[in-house]
């Protein structure tokens, strides 16, 4: 059913100048005739009607009587799996029995978010038995799903909802979302998923405080309950561990019986005399698992932080312990508590680095480190307020491949060099062959990233690949510089697809011939990485590339045979370069890494005779320090920071530029600070100093000053409570006379499991109470630092483990909250249903009794198509037709001739002859011109005589006289005749008025 709607309809009142078109229309167009005038009053009125139409924005507006109905899944962790597919099943049902012809279906499903499982569509479609939507389960969002059907429901049908849950959201507000979707007449129905008598374990919550003093006893409590149905006592095991630094610890683990109900179990106090943080987890594991349906809501953790004295963690490179044990002990000397970790045992959170002021990272290479624990040592910095020490040796700095990591952005100086006259360049040619390795095209281009990404500046890259065009370079036609093309490089990475390789022969002559480009190149190496596939004929191109100064590295990885992988291991051997069998693709970017750091050698700047460095500006770290000090034979060049808040205390003689000749460099990093020392702090290169009291006072000034402040000029209490995915804080603060300290400028951020550090920001709200919060979507542990601008005062540390999602808590059905949805009418509807199942239902699945495609409930929709534009279209055309009636006279004449033609052919008839015209025509045409002079005459005053023959000719004789001329008018003539024209007119009457006067 259609009908027309204007969306401003006040313009239809200029309908009213319709009367006032029509007079001042006939009026005016009265000459032109009445058949002409009537068409014209027409043409315009219908075009001023379109005017006022398309003003008034006309629309078709079309009723319709399908319906639209999107089921509502419940996909989260609290409804069991059988459950799960039940739901499609009886939506399978629903569609086959129920479904109209023209009804349209689809179906939502949702956890955390929701997501389009089956978009509205207008067929007997079934919904396959496997979810094919990722979602996060660990959530229940009601209020997410609702948002989503609503957009997208279709605008030319009724709507209707149906909701299959058991009603327990814990994000969002439905029931607020849920008003906007009635009031858009959009109708719910709710399917509530009911449990079958489920025993269930929940451990609540483990309360310990989260702040301990060294040796105080404490107190912990654990919350657990027992939903069991059938009064039934659930027995198990109680285990309580405590995590700190990486390593797990039992603390208790006894047998526990649980009543049905909540039950609150007392630990025995106990003391911790070691100042860390750390983190408790209470666990409860039932003797028979029948009586736990679910095993995720069955541990709670606590934080807690035991404050003690300044510590310091020194990495060191394990394939050379040793290196720094005399730092360790002189510093240990000088009052610092250092503790020595090798690079093979490495933290794992940001909590394992949080109980240490300082961080050492002593001539370590990059590839020891994954790119989390490299973000990790950054963010300990920057957010939590701890200090950082880069020591200088062989595989430190950009020698180390340390360029482009988010650790050479929090040190004071740059580790790659742009000067020309400092350091010479490096070439670096990569040969990829595809290999048969799962995920293979992935893994090549993620380790020549790393080795891209490792390279300085002045440094010369290629990439040799087999291509659609055979073997090729991946950009130009060799070797391009890495600087101002680092971006453009990686790009083209990216869309790399190396093929499988035929032959090295090819490839490799390229290699010597783009290295043969760049004389200026100071290092030269090559890696291969391949399956051994390709064959190898021409080998004495290994000798031309090694006589060039180039070194060889292969990696073979899944080769075919042994054959291959000697093949490969050979021409490293002749190329002096390195061979590598990998058989884990993870271990590739860490071999490239440490192969692309051959070209970074030359940033290392030697002496054997020794340099002696020198005091530059003062700073604590340098204290009692002479200003030249005992000479050195070594240090890795950096570039220092163009940053006013860089401090260069110590540089170099050499080599003479003062930009790269950096010793020892500092800076405030976020809310710590970051110290660089690029020469060694062991018998490499400062071996002349180990004997000399200046050592022990320069290295400990360096850890002292870069050590997270411990001083104190008051005390703070911090509280968190977890809501609705928010972590909020409250601190409280005092001096030390117990007064609240105001007007503090409190904010920091935190770390959470992600690695993330999200921004905190504080308000006063009381006297010495200051509130915030941060958004903790993810469960785990989240660490906090804060940051309150009292002078020598250490920052405010803390921490807090999020739990388990509420989905695991809740076991019941919320009747409520789906009844309530149900009752909320629609706009223009009735309320939804809850459907139950019916009792004696013959049905296969009674669920199906209730008609969830029910017509006539609902608000009957509408669509609307605008059409004043159609309109507008019309009304131009029509005011051209009446331009041309009004400017041109049409006749018809031709329109009978024509058809009776038309018929006589038709109808195979002769056409008639034509009449030829007689002498009694021209006689009586003669007749009437005679008639007419005699008229002539006779207004002139001049009567003939009545038997007088008066001839044209005898009248030409007559002086005075001219005799009218015959008239010339013809037969086709004389209906143009009939009707003169206002100028005939007006020249006849002259010629009687001339002839008056005569």
């Amino acid at each position: 059913m259609y009908h027309l709607s204007f969306n401003a309809p006040l313009y239809l009142l200029l309908l009213a100048l319709l009367p006032v078109l029509w007079w001042y229309g006939f009026r005016r167009l009265a000459l032109l005739g009445r058949v002409r005038s009537v068409v014209v009053v027409l043409l315009r009125t219908v075009v001023l009607l379109a005017l006022i139409l398309a003003l008034a924005e006309m629309q078709l507006m079309r009723v319709h009587d399908k319906l639209t109905v999107i089921y509502l899944l419940d996909q989260s962790a609290s409804i069991p799996a059988g459950y799960r597919r039940a739901m499609i099943e009886y939506v399978n049902g629903a569609i086959e029995t129920h479904r109209r012809l023209e009804d349209r279906v689809g179906a939502i499903v949702f956890g955390r978010e929701a997501a389009i499982e089956m978009p509205p569509i207008d067929d007997d479609v079934a919904m396959t038995l496997g979810i094919e939507s990722p979602l996060d389960p660990e959530y229940t969002n009601l209020a997410g799903a609702l948002k989503l059907a609503q957009a997208t429901f279709p605008e030319d049908a009724a709507k209707r909802i149906v909701i299959v849950s058991d009603g327990n959201e814990n994000l969002g507000d439905v029931m607020r979302q849920a008003q906007g979707v009635v009031a858009g007449g959009i109708g719910i129905d709710v399917l509530p998923i009911r449990y079958q008598n489920r025993s269930e374990v929940i451990v609540e919550r483990l309360v310990l405080p989260s702040n301990i003093r060294r040796g105080e006893p404490f107190q912990m409590k654990v919350v657990i309950t027992n939903t069991s149905e059938n009064e039934n006592p659930v027995a198990g095991r109680l285990q309580i561990s405590r995590l700190a630094g990486g390593s797990r610890e039992m603390i208790s683990d006894e047998p526990t019986v649980l009543k049905p109900g909540k039950t609150v179990l007392s630990v025995p106090p106990m003391t911790i005399d070691t100042p860390n943080f750390y983190s408790y987890e209470a666990r409860f594991i039932p003797d028979r698992p029948e009586d736990d349906a679910m095993a995720q809501n069955n541990r709670a953790t606590a934080f807690t932080h035991v404050r003690g004295k300044g510590r310091v963690l020194l990495i060191e490179d394990f394939q050379n312990k040793g290196e720094f044990d005399q730092l360790q002990q002189r510093l240990g000397l000088q009052g610092l508590e250092v503790t020595l970790q090798g690079s093979d045992q490495l933290f794992s959170t940001p909590g394992d680095l949080m109980p240490f002021d300082t961080v050492l990272l002593a001539n370590v290479p990059r590839e020891h480190f994954s790119d989390d624990q490299i973000r990790m040592l950054a963010t300990n910095t920057q957010q939590m307020g701890a200090g950082l020490v880069m020591l200088g040796g062989p595989n430190s700095f950009g020698a180390g491949g340390w360029a482009n990591t988010e650790v050479e952005r929090a040190m004071p100086v740059d580790f790659q060099i742009k000067s020309a006259k400092v350091v010479p360049r490096g070439a670096l040619v990569m040969m990829m062959h595809a290999c048969e390795i799962p995920q293979g095209n992935y893994w090549q281009k993620r380790i020549a990233r790393e080795a891209i990404k490792t390279l300085g500046a002045r440094d010369y890259c290629g990439v040799l690949f087999w291509g659609a065009k055979g073997d090729q370079w991946m950009w130009g036609k060799g070797l391009a510089p890495v600087g101002a093309n680092r971006g453009k490089m990686l790009a083209a990475i990216d869309r790399m697809t190396p093929g499988d390789m035929p032959a090295f022969d090819p490839a490799m002559k390229m290699a010597l011939q783009g290295f043969n480009r760049v004389p200026d190149a100071a290092v030269k190496h090559m890696i291969i990485i391949s399956d051994g596939d390709p064959s190898y004929t021409r080998r004495s191109l290994t000798g031309k590339l090694s006589s060039a100064g180039v070194t060889i590295s292969t990696v073979a990885v899944g080769a075919h045979g042994s054959a291959d992988s000697r093949l490969l291991a050979t021409i490293a051997r002749q190329a002096n370069g390195k061979y590598y069998a990998v058989r884990n693709a993870r271990a590739l970017p860490r071999i490239f890494q440490r192969e692309a750091r051959r070209v970074a050698r030359p940033l290392i700047h030697r002496n054997e005779n020794g340099f002696r460095p020198f005091v530059d500006a003062p700073h604590e770290m340098t204290n009692g320090m002479q200003r030249t000090l005992p000479p050195i034979t070594g240090f890795v060049m950096t570039t220092k920071k163009n940053n006013p808040l860089v401090e260069v205390s110590l540089v170099s003689p050499e080599p003479g530029s003062g930009a790269n000749s950096t010793i020892l460099a500092s800076w405030t990093y976020g809310l710590g600070k970051a110290v660089v020392f690029t020469s060694d702090a062991g018998a490499r290169w400062t071996g002349g100093w180990l004997d000399q009291s200046m050592y022990d006072t320069l290295f400990a000034q360096i850890v002292r000053w870069s050590m997270r402040p411990g001083g104190t000029s008051g005390q703070f209490t911090v509280a968190t409570e977890t809501v609705d995915q928010e972590v909020r804080l409250v601190v409280t603060a005092l001096d030390k006379d117990d007064e609240f300290i105001n007007f503090l400028s409190l904010s920091g951020s935190a770390i959470g499991p992600d690695l993330k550090s999200v921004p905190i920001e504080m308000q006063q709200t009381a006297p010495g109470r200051y509130v915030g919060s941060f958004p903790a979507g993810s469960a785990g542990s989240y660490f906090m630092a804060l940051s309150h601008g009292l002078k020598d005062a250490a920052p405010i540390l803390t921490g807090v483990n999020v739990p388990y999602s509420d989905e695991f808590r809740n076991r019941d059905t919320n009747d409520q909250l789906l009844g309530e949805l149900a009752e909320m009418a629609p706009e223009d509807g009735k309320p939804g249903r809850v459907i139950e199942l019916p009792e004696n239902s013959k049905l296969t699945n009674p669920l199906l009794a209730v008609n969830t495609f029910r017509h006539g409930e609902l608000a009957k929709a509408t669509s609307s198509r605008d059409v004043w534009h159609l309109v507008i279209l019309i009304g131009s055309s029509l005011f051209f037709f009446d331009v041309f009636f009004r400017r041109v006279q049409v006749s018809f004449a031709w329109v009978g001739p024509l058809a009776g033609r038309m018929r006589d052919t038709i109808l195979r008839r002769e056409p008639k002859p034509p009449v030829i015209e007689t002498m009694d025509r021209l006689r009586s045409r003669k007749a009437a011109v005679g008639a007419q002079i005699k008229q002539l005459h006779a207004d002139a005053r001049f009567e003939p005589a009545a038997d007088s023959d008066v001839t044209l000719d005898a009248l030409e004789e007559r002086p005075g006289h001219e005799a009218p001329k015959p008239s010339t008018t013809t037969v086709a003539d004389e209906d143009q005749q009939e009707e003169e024209s206002h100028t005939e007119r007006l020249l006849r009457a002259k010629k009687k008025v001339w002839r008056d006067k005569q």
